[in-house]
């Protein structure tokens, strides 16, 4: 079932052609299979070789009833009060399960920086800017894909912003 062939990982590979995306060594990103499921960012490296904070996490947040995803390092926690209060919302809080499903169309643990069904507004960790390769989750919790800080910027449509 966590397959290329996963709609997911399909509309997370699409929308990496249709931007352009490339890895970190100027090749066209793709998607790649693990074998096992990653959850974590701790998973992700320890799977890939790399250290926790090349993981670019996707967490989505409920900002006063609208989606934000927030692409950060795994290395750290995001700061809700401080980042609450740098975008003037007044509640910032982790989405359910099922408002990360209907915004994003992926599942928490497999949730991509692109592919979803409509734009997010995205703000993308400035800690990721360290690493001269990271990886991003693909759609489903098996699935990854290599990129650099300005592709995510890029790809994303993503403002840069500390989130620790």
């Amino acid at each position: 079932m966590q397959s290329q062939a996963h709609p997911n990982v399909r509309a997370v590979q699409r929308a990496l052609d249709d931007a352009g995306a490339r890895d970190g060594s100027g090749r066209g990103s793709a998607v790649r299979l693990l074998p096992e499921a990653v959850h974590t960012a701790a998973a992700a490296a320890a799977a890939l070789g790399v250290a926790v904070g090349a993981i670019a996490n996707s967490l989505v947040f409920d900002a006063d009833g609208k989606p934000l995803l927030v692409l950060t390092s795994g290395a750290h926690r995001v700061d809700t009060a401080g980042l609450a209060a740098t975008l003037g919302v007044t509640h910032l809080r982790r989405a359910t399960p099922d408002f990360v499903k209907r915004h994003t169309g992926q599942v928490i643990g497999g949730v991509a920086p692109v592919g979803h069904p409509g734009p997010l507004r995205t703000l993308v960790d400035t800690a990721l800017e360290g690493y001269p390769e990271l990886w991003a989750a693909g759609g489903v919790p098996q699935a990854v894909f290599p990129t650099t800080y300005a592709e995510l910027l890029r790809i994303t449509g993503g403002d840069p912003a500390g989130v620790a």
